[in-house]
């Protein structure tokens, strides 16, 4: 196959005619997208739960259709954070602030059970994982009290998290998605700050250490919703600097540095609506228009770019809910 031309933008993707294999640039180097998927007995399973109430729900993220009940958090969780393997769903701190940690088996139905406690009570964090590991950043109260810590738990075990490291800057009200190897953390409000930050940085998750810069969103922004698949991180939506609810949604190369891209639009401008995915589909449930909660979901197909479509309702209305699949990128 010969070089690219200069102009391929990263995350172009080819079909390569001597390997027979689906390949994307990252920017130095073509590589092949792995075709492997775990048995996800029946497709991947989108999980939303919490926000004003402690409601679980789940979808089949490969249809279309209305959320079906799966249980009960131990507690109300608002503003959580959640992550995943395939088998497991974290649910973790959340208003006033909360310690602990529940978890269920995502292709079941059943209430949560507990599974620990993070370093600190912390609220309006965020969190993603790979298969192993379920990583919870951040944290904030007001404009005044943030926190850079990162905590990690091992998904598969139960007990206490354990710190992994420091965001590269303080903050509370992000979102986080993930491939196998990368976390990234996406936007939030920084200490004593009149404007919300475009900040995106990234761990290594296998690793320990402090995150590093990965480059700006397309709007300063808080409360977005993220998902991702092994390629692409897509942020749905979000509260702006003017005081706005935003429809914006972008999209980062997760195995590259550099600042997001449009993708679209949400279906409905809010803020609050937690998001999840496929290695095909994001999926983003619920959130705050500005005068009322909303049970609305919307999907997109993450290697394209356009805007969202409606996807069906969760059971209940509801914002600032936490959301995880046993299909995303970081597994």
């Amino acid at each position: 196959m010969s070089l690219p031309p200069v102009e391929v933008p990263s995350g172009a993707m080819r079909f390569n005619s001597d390997s027979q294999k689906l390949e994307y640039w990252d920017g130095a180097q073509w590589l092949e997208v792995s075709t492997f998927s775990p048995n996800l007995n029946g497709g991947a399973r989108g999980v939303f739960a919490g926000g004003t109430s402690n409601v679980i729900d789940f979808v089949t993220i490969s249809s279309t259709g209305n959320a079906t009940d799966f249980g009960d958090l131990t507690i109300t969780r608002t503003s959580g954070g959640a992550n995943s393997s395939s088998t497991r769903g974290l649910f973790g701190g959340g208003y006033s602030p909360i310690s602990s940690i529940d978890f269920i088996t995502i292709s079941s139905t059943g209430n949560a059970q507990n599974f620990g406690n993070l370093t600190s009570a912390r609220e309006r964090i965020g969190a993603t994982s790979n298969a192993t590991r379920g990583l919870f950043a951040g944290q904030g109260t007001d404009p005044a009290t943030v926190s850079n810590v990162i905590d990690y738990v091992t998904i598969s075990s139960t007990g206490n998290a354990v710190d992994f490291g420091d965001l590269s800057v303080a903050r509370g009200r992000l979102s986080a998605c993930s491939s196998s190897t990368r976390g990234i953390f996406i936007a939030g409000s920084t200490p004593n700050s009149s404007t919300n930050s475009n900040i995106i940085d990234f761990v290594t998750i296998s690793t320990l250490g402090n995150a590093a810069d990965f480059g700006d969103t397309t709007v300063q922004n808080v409360w977005v919703g993220s998902s991702s698949n092994s390629i692409r991180g897509i942020n749905f939506g979000g509260y702006s600097d003017s005081n706005v609810n935003i429809n914006t949604i972008d999209f980062v190369t997760i195995s590259t540095l550099g600042n997001a891209s449009d993708f679209g639009d949400l279906t409905v401008a809010r803020r609050g609506c937690l998001s999840t995915s496929s290695s095909t589909r994001g999926v983003s449930g619920g959130g705050y228009d500005g005068s009322d909660y909303r049970n609305i979901i919307d999907y997109v197909t993450i290697m394209s770019i356009g805007n969202a479509v409606d996807f069906g309702d969760l059971t209940t209305i509801r914002a600032f809910n936490c959301a995880c699949s046993n299909g995303h990128g970081g597994l």
